[in-house]
């Protein structure tokens, strides 16, 4: 299993909106178009009083599906222009973890 992380900040005032959006259009696009190989989204959220830090990790079966989903340069970031009016800075590039570990509760 693969976890592709990235890693964007928002000011207080609009992390609400961002979240939501990541929620209801982003993660609900990628629900709707099923990609092959994606097995789950987790979105992770850290206030602070200066910016809201977001985390995104999609789950992918293997690094195939991952390049079948992003393209030929799988590691640059997908970031809309929504996503840009929202967000105060953000990650150029995402991550690619292998998941060596990973534990039921």
């Amino acid at each position: 299993m693969i976890a592709r992380t990235w890693r964007a900040w928002a000011l207080p005032k609009n992390a609400e909106a961002y979240e939501r959006f990541i929620r209801d259009v982003v993660f609900a696009d990628k629900l709707a178009r099923k990609p092959e190989g994606l097995i789950g989204m987790d979105l992770l959220r850290l206030d602070d009083e200066e910016e809201t830090e977001f985390k995104t990790i999609l789950w992918f079966n293997s690094l195939a599906a991952i390049e079948a989903f992003a393209g030929a340069d799988h590691g640059r970031a997908v970031v809309l222009q929504a996503d840009r009016d929202l967000l105060s800075r953000f990650d150029e590039r995402v991550q690619h973890f292998e998941v060596s570990l990973r534990l039921p509760a």
